[in-house]
């Protein structure tokens, strides 16, 4: 995976489809094993055998990483290409852990399931437990499971893909790991990133992780339900996104009580428009 914060290089990731129950481990040989079992009974533990490559050469390491990036990005090239072919918009939803991500994502599939076909890929190191909650709603979904992986990459999402089989003319929600560091350089092929950052934050996030919030297109403000229990600076927050990326555009909600849903929604139909515009005119 990637060289800068030592995670192994995709650790057995294993992608099971709630639907079947069905569970693929990805082995760094490119072989493939499967299990079928009960989603709900995947509680098991896995073992993972890490090799570590110690580079004392800095050129040596900058040409390893330049290589892992490169082939991810072929493969984010293949996946957008199968997007585009389908008319699926595709999103990368990125935050850190806690920011509300699977309840927006809960709300979102429910509030427009008579409007706006969606499906999920689930990212996470380890359970299913947010896989079974969207499972919940009656979407499709696909757990990706990453094991000492610290984000989703291209050919793990051509995976879950295989699995999800995604209906034409339809969204895909993407919910990465949880961290503002690593996905923010490796490109699924998704039409854009959303990132999601919560009030319970800090409002310097965006000047904090800067890479995230200059690749994001969308930054989610979530849980503004909170805001008169918590210090937080919402005008501050928006100020520092716009000075990393003066293009970004900010939607401020809470995913708990549904104000300021709206905005998002017709954002994402907007999007969803514009997707079958373009596929029309490529025609």
């Amino acid at each position: 995976m990637c060289t800068t914060c030592g995670c192994s290089d995709n650790a057995h990731a294993t992608v099971t489809d709630l639907q079947s129950g069905r569970t693929v481990t990805m082995e760094k040989d490119g072989h493939e094993h499967t299990h079928d079992h009960q989603a709900h009974d995947h509680s098991h533990d896995h073992s993972h055998d890490h090799e570590h490559n110690h580079t004392h050469s800095h050129g040596t390491t900058i040409s390893l990483e330049q290589e892992i990036l490169a082939k991810n990005d072929k493969l984010a090239e293949r996946n957008r290409g199968w997007f585009e072919g389908r008319n699926i918009l595709a999103l990368n939803l990125v935050s850190s852990p806690g920011s509300g991500k699977t309840t927006l994502l809960e709300r979102t599939i429910i509030d427009l399931s008579s409007e706006l076909p969606i499906s999920v890929i689930e990212g996470d190191q380890e359970t299913i437990n947010d896989a079974a909650r969207i499972h919940a709603t009656g979407c499709k979904v696909v757990q990706i499971n990453t094991g000492t992986g610290c984000h989703l990459e291209a050919d793990m999402l051509a995976r879950g893909l295989k699995e999800l089989q995604p209906s034409m003319d339809s969204v895909v929600m993407i919910e990465n790991v949880g961290n503002l560091v690593c996905p923010a350089l490796f490109d699924l092929g998704e039409r854009c990133k959303v990132a999601i950052l919560s009030v319970t934050e800090g409002e310097d996030k965006p000047l904090k992780y800067p890479h995230m919030f200059r690749a994001a297109e969308v930054m989610i403000l979530n849980k503004t339900d909170l805001l008169p229990y918590v210090k937080f600076d919402v005008d501050k927050c928006i100020e520092y996104a716009h000075q990393v990326n003066p293009n970004i555009k900010v939607f401020t909600l809470s995913a708990t009580t549904g104000e300021g849903l709206e905005q998002w929604y017709d954002w994402l139909k907007a999007q969803m428009r514009s997707n079958k515009d373009d596929t029309e005119a490529a025609l």
